[in-house]
């Protein structure tokens, strides 16, 4: 087996996706859905992004002793993630997360955790038995935060660069001792609020909750701004990127497809600028389609989106 160049470290669900014409409010019922069941989580989604667009990935993360966490696994390894640092615990449920979807693709996602609130730090250990070398680790808040810290620290002793996406935005933000360990941070505007406490409505106002969490730590923000694009910000600079326009069906993983379509193509040796470009050409073919894994492109699929002196 190849060595990873890629680590994700996180959360693995299995969803549950009723699509109907609009969310019902609170109290309400609303008839005429239809059901699917997909490998999901935020961990998850980026580790097989990352692997069908052909990275060398390892995924670590805990699944629960029972059908969806063997079923899980096997999906994984499908899409060639290397699962060794996969963890069964005992006496729990992998986790579920039930997501309702409109017309327009808009969502509502309820998890309940299962194996993944017991990813704690100690449980990285399994990692130094493995031949791992990582130039990219990538990290989301699926799982204790002090999980997320302490995989960010042993990132930054084996030399590896750190990809944060902190969703979901945690309550309390995150610790600046965290956002220092952090090379780039991949907010959406609503995260992005939550974490600066500005209103994140435009691109000027992604610019300057950027640079507050630059301020704070972070060595580059990616504030991701959904079909109008994002901006991307440093101590030095910032810029805006675009999104291909699309039809959206589904938002479902639009932000894990694109982390780990940017870990892949910088893993690849592109610049940032184009690793966005490519990052931001994934995630909007994922969200034409319904689900989380199951919308996320393979590389055949984004040739054209790939820079020629790539």
């Amino acid at each position: 087996m190849n060595t990873a160049t890629i680590l994700v470290i996180g959360s693995a669900n299995m969803d549950m996706i009723v699509q109907s014409e609009r969310l019902p409010r609170p109290g309400e019922t609303v008839i005429g859905g239809t059901f699917s069941m997909v490998p999901g989580g935020k961990g998850a989604n980026q580790a097989v992004a990352a692997g069908r667009l052909e990275g060398r990935v390892a995924f670590a993360a805990c699944l629960g002793d029972d059908e969806f966490g063997r079923s899980l696994r096997r999906t994984y390894e499908r899409d060639g993630v290397d699962t060794r640092a996969l963890q069964i615990i005992p006496d729990t449920h992998t986790g579920v997360a039930f997501i309702l979807v409109d017309s327009r693709g808009e969502n509502l996602i309820s998890v309940a955790s299962g194996a993944n609130a017991r990813f704690t730090p100690e449980r990285l250990d399994v990692l130094d038995g493995l031949d791992l070398a990582p130039k990219w680790v990538l990290l989301q808040m699926e799982i204790p935060v002090e999980t997320v810290a302490a995989a960010a620290r042993w990132a930054w002793r084996k030399g590896a660069s750190v990809i944060l996406d902190p969703a979901p935005a945690p309550f309390g933000g995150l610790p600046d001792s965290l956002l220092s360990l952090v090379d780039i941070l991949t907010p959406n505007e609503v995260e992005a609020a939550a974490l600066t406490g500005l209103r994140v409505d435009s691109p000027e106002t992604a610019v300057e909750a950027g640079h507050v969490l630059v301020d704070r730590g972070a060595k580059t923000v990616l504030v991701k701004l959904g079909d109008r694009g994002g901006v991307c910000v440093t101590a030095a600079q910032h810029w805006v990127y675009s999104t291909p326009a699309v039809k959206a069906v589904d938002t479902t993983a639009a932000g894990d497809c694109f982390a780990g379509a940017l870990a892949v193509a910088l893993s690849e040796g592109q610049v940032l600028r184009s690793a966005v470009e490519f990052a931001a050409g994934a995630a909007a073919v994922s969200v034409t389609r319904v689900g989380a894994q199951s919308s996320l492109p393979r590389r055949s699929e984004l040739r054209a989106l790939e820079p020629e002196d790539a």
